[in-house]
């Protein structure tokens, strides 16, 4: 289940519940309602902290915190996140059973900026932005005092720059 909106029934009318639902095998996600006193079978996922190692073609690689257990996760599970991904990074991972089926990002990842125009003077109180290419290809939209080689704050939720990183 990734979202519920419970909605209550009116007089013998009873309540309903309107779910978006994600298929674990597929990927594919899909809306349904079903009345509020169904009750849906709660899957048992493990979560364990990794860090990112290396990447190939088919599969990234992680590596449980504690125990050194590496799991390899298919590309296509984690998509067009895949691009975010720099080595050592912290993620949690979800496994049913032994199989992977999410790997959730930290909100925010600071990442040098490895390109971008010298700043501008606009001379005003505007504030302008600027293309900057990050570390791991990612181009972003930046204010101008950004300059190659600073390390930025990225909220990845929302793909925007959030400040410079603290002390770089």
């Amino acid at each position: 289940v990734l979202a519920a909106d419970y909605h209550p029934g009116q007089g013998k009318m009873g309540g309903v519940a309107h779910v978006r639902l994600l298929n674990l095998d597929t990927g594919t996600q899909w809306e349904h309602s079903f009345r509020a006193e169904l009750k849906l079978e709660e899957l048992a996922l493990e979560i364990k902290p990794m860090n990112f190692l290396y990447s190939d073609e088919d599969y990234s690689v992680f590596m449980h915190l504690d125990t050194a257990e590496q799991a390899d996760i298919p590309n296509a599970l984690l998509g067009e996140r895949a691009r975010l991904l720099i080595p050592d990074m912290a993620v949690s991972v979800e496994f049913l059973g032994e199989r992977p089926v999410n790997v959730t990002f930290p909100d925010i990842l600071e990442l040098p900026v490895t390109e971008t125009t010298p700043p501008a003077h606009t001379g005003g109180t505007d504030s302008t932005w600027k293309p900057a290419v990050l570390a791991n290809g990612l181009e972003v939209m930046v204010p101008q005092f950004i300059k190659t080689g600073d390390a930025i704050r990225l909220d990845l939720r929302t793909m925007k720059y959030m400040d410079r990183a603290k002390g770089k």
